[in-house]
């Protein structure tokens, strides 16, 4: 799987007197050092009636995307099947990071034995066994657009990056 880097940019926010300049932005690698150390992950999903969910869960960042695993009977595993349109926001608002995206099922073998093998490595003695779960989906988080920041400096360093651009080339 490969994952290719948008170039940062500055998100359309008016009114909040968001730098033009391209210094103070965050940096890639920053981003992926919070999505990787974060231990809980709210993830944002729609009912079906259109209404808002919102749920904490444990997660794992490897190459470009986030996975978790769910209850396929849960609200939130129920809402991503019907709607995959996703949104993660990790727990501090001191320290921003938020994803846009879609949200797949995972099914490839060799993908969910390394997602169970991270997770036991991240969140011991939690060990879970992705391929012997029926109940349970794993999901991953394919970035569309993602957001990050620092509250204390938002407007200098409010970066953007925009994976759909990407797949206009």
């Amino acid at each position: 799987m490969s994952f290719v880097i948008p170039h940062p940019e500055r998100p359309h926010m008016p009114d909040y007197g968001i730098s033009s300049k391209h210094e103070g932005m965050l940096t890639w690698d920053w981003v992926n050092t919070q999505l990787e150390k974060a231990r809980n992950y709210w993830i944002g999903s729609t009912r079906p009636n259109g209404g808002p969910h919102v749920a904490p869960v444990w997660g794992v960042w490897l190459e470009g995307r986030l996975y978790f695993g769910s209850s396929r009977g849960s609200r939130k595993g129920r809402n991503l099947i019907a709607d995959p349109r996703v949104t993660v926001h990790l727990e501090s608002g001191d320290e921003v990071v938020i994803i846009e995206g879609r949200a797949e099922q995972v099914k490839e073998i060799e993908r969910l034995r390394q997602i169970g093998k991270v997770y036991g490595e991240k969140y011991p003695p939690f060990n879970p066994d992705p391929l012997n779960e029926p109940q349970n989906l794993y999901i991953g988080v394919i970035p569309q657009v993602v957001l990050a920041w620092l509250e204390k400096d938002f407007p200098n360093t409010a970066t953007r990056w925009n994976f759909e651009t990407l797949d206009k080339k």
